[in-house]
């Protein structure tokens, strides 16, 4: 007789290959993000007042600062796009939708800060090496940096995330 209740065995849960392998194609991102805006901060640091008024205090706590900032911006604007076009396949699906949101999330929100902090509160300056949107004043390079970087973030997590897929075996198999 049997008993009302028995265990079986473990069944095979979908592995990461099955759900996109999002975790890793995060990783990669964040990963990115912050070397590249690390990078970014100091190639621009010119184009800022800063550079040549600041002590070297100063500007190393403004570009690990910035860094800062530029990483959390990036992980809201990727969680903002995953909420509202992200899937459970994501990155396998729906990368591109995923990818234009978070960069057109943080073009925005840069756009915005940029001229907050410069044309309102004074916060950092420009100096004349930095070319300008008419209007609203922000500058180019910070709006080129949230272009070209999570470009490359997105590429190499989605190249990553490709060459993982392809060689993991899926559990169950």
């Amino acid at each position: 007789m049997s008993e009302p209740y028995q265990r079986s065995a473990p069944t095979a849960c979908p592995g990461p290959a099955a759900g996109g392998n999002w975790l890793s194609a995060v990783r990669r991102y964040v990963a990115v993000i912050a070397v590249g805006n690390l990078l970014w901060e100091f190639a621009q640091l010119p184009l800022y007042t800063l550079w040549h008024e600041g002590s070297p205090g100063e500007i190393l706590f403004a570009v690990v600062h910035c860094t800062g900032g530029d990483l959390l911006i990036a992980s809201s604007a990727l969680l903002g796009a995953l909420l509202l076009a992200g899937d459970r396949h994501w990155p396998r699906s729906r990368f591109r939708a995923v990818a234009a949101i978070a960069i057109l999330g943080g073009l925005a929100y840069t756009v915005f800060s940029e001229w907050l902090n410069t044309e309102i509160r004074g916060s950092w300056a420009y100096t004349e090496a930095m070319p300008q949107l008419p209007l609203v004043g922000a500058g180019i390079s910070p709006l080129a940096q949230w272009i070209v970087v999570p470009l490359i973030a997105f590429w190499w997590a989605s190249r990553s995330s490709r060459f993982q897929l392809a060689k993991e075996p899926t559990h169950g198999q």
